[in-house]
């Protein structure tokens, strides 16, 4: 070996020691060699310690081929040695619990094992084929007096040569071959002499194979080395690494192909273990992600190169972690490798690659894709497999899928092929499988370019949102809150606004979500908290009303923090701005889902006099004898209330007032006022609306009739103008984001 073996203590610890122990056991059970035992533990020893080193990452993998050189060295060249040694390697590691990195280099070292064990032996076999080949040469050409010396070293070797050897004429008619090659082969001895070589074609023959030794008889090349299979005479498959030399006369002549085979059956087994071990999921055993790419590449290349159209259904389990919390770990893996199993079996007979992506996530490779409607059928037999019930530790457990299907021509370029067009097909599916899961799950979303794109869109923007924030992208529009008893303004609500550099004015309603799921909806939320603040400060100092309300969104995820008491108290510090002219707005959804700390916050900003006002109600499920229990103050009708869906609805007066449901408006707003809440509606966009919430009770009206959001400069000029007062006088609709 390239470096020095330690020498290692004895015990029977899981380490290299006790490798040790269990491979020289393993190679004197089966009498391999005939060395001393203390010599063949000198050997595996230090190749146990080495191959360890490089599982544990404490070697190179290259170090491993140095061990497979070194069991060649101590004489073990017996091919099932090789399998024995990787038996007893496979044995140790699998009962030390590895990671996937450990395995990885587990499956690395064996192979390089392998690689310097086939190396070694094949540099030994060349050297005697050419010690063979020259002794035949020798034979031949040697003087008459000292031919039959050679004949008879020639004999000796040929028959005790552990290669197999054959002598063919220049017409391919084998003229000698010797015991080893005739009982690899499952012959008895002499029932190959007479025969042709060309009769021993395999299917597996590469194409050039058969022209290089019909080169070599024409005496145009001299020597070819390949690996070749061969049918046993049982109709087994045996794999050889072939050498033919041609021996010429003394003339120059060609006269004989002498063969020397080596039978590497063993290791050809090994290789495709190896192979298939790296190419599928050890808990599934279907195609894992890398030969689903492999595949997939393929397919999008098309024969002779041209694109060609694919389909892929990518598929994710519904509720499966609720499986592996419940049951467990071990009843998610089964439940897993039925799932597999029945996919596999359901839709491979069809010709199509089923694989497993990772986690409870499949894919489907519909290869010559007919369009959307075969690939929806593809899904749908995909969904109604994933339904069927499975036992699972004596329960019946039923889950679903929800599957995105991308057809290659419509969903990505037609002309991008290789890992590129593979990877942005799969980035399309996986993305519409998403869709699925977003859409109610247990269903197929097909992939639409427009919505991809408006996704990576968002993803980008969401990129850009923590230096927008930095650049002061950020601001605030204010709209009336107005009086519909008097038409007075009582209050502004500030409302984001977010101009990007290059131009782009995005309302609440795309940053918002944004915000949320990145975080930035904390330090956001506090940022226009202070601007509004500190703007409301600025119109009372001027002469707007002292009793002006301001009011501001703030997102649960605000709440949910343990300072968030604490840092709204000290934005109203440092703004001057009055906690009980304060009025926090959550949505009712946010409000249902508040526990613990939020309703714990809410509960403390009331006590400071902070409003508490619900936004949007009735968009959700919540109750108003439920929310008799929370610290709230007001109540904010959803706008679908005041504009209806359905068509005006006439007033008292016959005339059509365009609210909608005036009877559930009215307990609604009767209700709230029982309770002790002001009711306030969002959208009123007619004088007809605006009357007609009146008439029904309600407080406060807000919307484009009774004043559009506009900005700080603007607004403070209404506030702060003698006699201003923006009353109910109309004023058109205009579309746009309220909040």
């Amino acid at each position: 070996m390239a470096k020095p073996v330690p020498v290692l203590p004895g015990g029977q610890g899981p380490g290299p020691s006790a490798l040790a122990d269990a491979w020289v056991r393993a190679i004197e059970a089966r009498g391999f060699v005939s060395a001393a035992r203390a010599d063949l533990y000198a050997v595996l020893s230090g190749a146990a310690w080495w191959f360890t080193a490089v599982v544990e990452g404490r070697a190179e993998e290259a170090v491993a081929e140095d061990v497979g050189a070194e069991l060649v060295a101590a004489h073990l060249t017996d091919p099932a040695a090789l399998r024995c040694s990787i038996d007893v390697l496979a044995q140790h590691f699998a009962g030390l619990n590895p990671d996937p990195e450990r395995f990885r280099r587990w499956t690395a070292a064996v192979g390089a094992l392998s690689t310097g064990y086939a190396r070694t032996l094949r540099d030994r076999t060349r050297l005697e084929q050419e010690r063979i080949s020259s002794a035949a040469f020798a034979a031949r050409a040697a003087a008459e007096d000292a031919r039959w010396q050679s004949e008879a070293r020639y004999g000796v070797v040929f028959e005790s040569s552990v290669l197999g050897i054959s002598v063919a004429d220049t017409g391919g008619r084998i003229l000698e071959a010797n015991r080893t090659l005739t009982a690899m082969l499952g012959y008895r001895p002499g029932d190959l002499v007479g025969r042709s070589v060309f009769e021993f074609i395999h299917p597996e023959d590469t194409p050039e194979m058969w022209p290089q030794i019909e080169a070599m008889l024409a005496g145009r090349i001299g020597h070819a080395r390949m690996e070749k299979s061969y049918f046993r005479a049982d109709g087994d498959q045996v794999w050889t690494e072939l050498t033919v030399s041609l021996v010429r006369s003394p003339d120059g002549e060609p006269r004989y192909l002498v063969a020397m085979v080596s039978d590497v059956t063993e290791r050809r087994r090994l290789q495709s273990r190896l192979r298939h071990q790296a190419e599928h999921d050890p808990l599934t055993g279907l195609p894992n992600r890398s030969l689903f790419f492999t595949r997939l590449e393929t397919a999008l290349a098309g024969p002779y190169g041209s694109p060609a159209p694919v389909g892929v259904c990518y598929l994710d389990l519904d509720g499966f972690k609720a499986v592996n919390d419940t049951l467990g770990h071990d009843a998610g893996d089964q439940l897993l490798r039925t799932v597999a199993h029945r996919l596999d079996a359901e839709l491979r007979p069809a010709g199509h690659t089923v694989a497993r992506m990772g986690g409870d996530e499949f894919v489907v490779l519909v290869e010559r894709c007919a369009g959307v409607e075969q690939l929806t059928a593809v899904a749908e037999q995909a969904l109604a497999v994933v339904r069927r019930p499975v036992h699972v530790r004596g329960r019946e457990v039923v889950v679903s899928a929800s599957i995105g299907i991308v057809d290659r021509p419509f969903a990505v370029d037609s002309g991008t092929a290789g890992a590129e067009g593979a990877a942005e097909l799969m980035q399309a599916a996986d993305t519409t499988m998403y869709w699925a899961k977003r859409d109610g799950r247990d269903r197929i979303a097909v992939f639409d370019p427009a919505r991809h794109a408006n996704d990576v869109h968002l993803f980008e923007l969401a990129g850009r949102m923590p230096g927008a924030l930095d650049r002061g992208e950020f601001h605030l529009e204010y709209q009336p809150l107005v009086s519909l008893h008097d038409g007075s303004v009582v209050g502004v609500e500030a409302l984001a606004r977010w101009r990007t550099a290059d131009g782009e004015r995005l309302g609440p309603d795309v940053f918002i979500p944004l915000a949320e799921q990145t975080g930035l909806i904390v330090p956001l939320g506090l940022h226009l908290l202070e601007r509004a603040c500190t703007d409301a400060r600025c119109w009372v100092d001027a002469g707007a009303d002292a009793g002006l309300v301001l009011s501001v969104n703030v997102a649960g995820q605000q709440l949910r923090r343990p300072d968030a008491v604490a840092r709204i108290t000290d934005v109203l510090e440092r703004t001057g701005w009055p906690a009980s002219s304060l009025q926090l707005e959550l949505t009712e959804s946010d409000l249902m889902s508040a526990a613990g700390r939020p309703v714990q916050a809410l509960e403390e900003l009331s006590q400071l006099e902070v409003r508490i006002a619900i936004d949007d109600f009735g968009t959700g499920y919540s109750n108003l004898v439920y929310l008799h229990r929370l610290p709230v103050d007001v109540l904010k009708l959803a706008g679908s209330f005041v504009t209806g869906q359905g068509g005006p609805c006439p007033g008292d007066d016959g005339v059509p007032h365009d609210v909608d449901s005036p009877v559930i408006l009215s307990a609604m707003i009767e209700l709230a006022h029982t309770l002790g809440l002001t009711v306030v509606a969002e959208s009123v966009e007619t004088e007809g609306q605006a009357r007609r919430l009146h008439q029904l009770g309600c407080d406060i009206g807000q919307g484009w009739h009774l004043g559009s959001p506009v900005p700080a400069t603007e607004i403070a000029a209404r506030l702060t103008a003698p006699g201003g007062d923006p009353g109910l006088s109309p004023r058109r609709p205009a579309p746009g984001p309220r909040r």
